[in-house]
């Protein structure tokens, strides 16, 4: 059986613009973020293929009304990625991890949705 997250503390969420704060920073972001030089940003990892596809973050362009359609979308796209069963042991494995988002919105972007998968994949069997 895969080891998933228990903790949902040991997964959090900041935006890259924010000074680091420690934890193991994961940057799920297809792009990189504007104005951020790589030193700044302090990263232990850059995850594109966790990311939500460019068509699907063209389509949301961040418009609240295509919010949930943008959850269930990325949701689906995450269910077939063969990468975050991996991603997931890892984050198992550590006890702060960091996911790193570029987006304006605090509530509205992929960071949000990943954790909430990530920490959902444990309460399954």
């Amino acid at each position: 059986m895969a080891t998933t997250v228990q903790n949902p503390d040991s997964i959090r969420i900041r935006r890259i613009y924010e000074a680091p704060d420690g934890g193991y920073r994961v940057l799920v972001d297809r792009l990189w973020p504007r104005g951020v030089s790589k030193d700044r940003a302090e990263l232990d990892e850059w995850l594109k293929d966790l990311a939500p596809s460019s068509e699907l973050r063209k389509w949301f362009g961040h418009q609240e009304e295509r919010w949930t359609g943008f959850q269930d979308r990325y949701r689906e796209e995450l269910a077939a990625n063969p990468e975050v069963p991996d991603f997931s042991r890892d984050c198992a494995s550590r006890p702060d991890t960091v996911l790193l988002y570029g987006a304006r919105s605090a509530t509205e972007n992929e960071a949000v949705v990943l954790r909430e998968y990530l920490l959902g994949l444990a309460g399954r069997p």
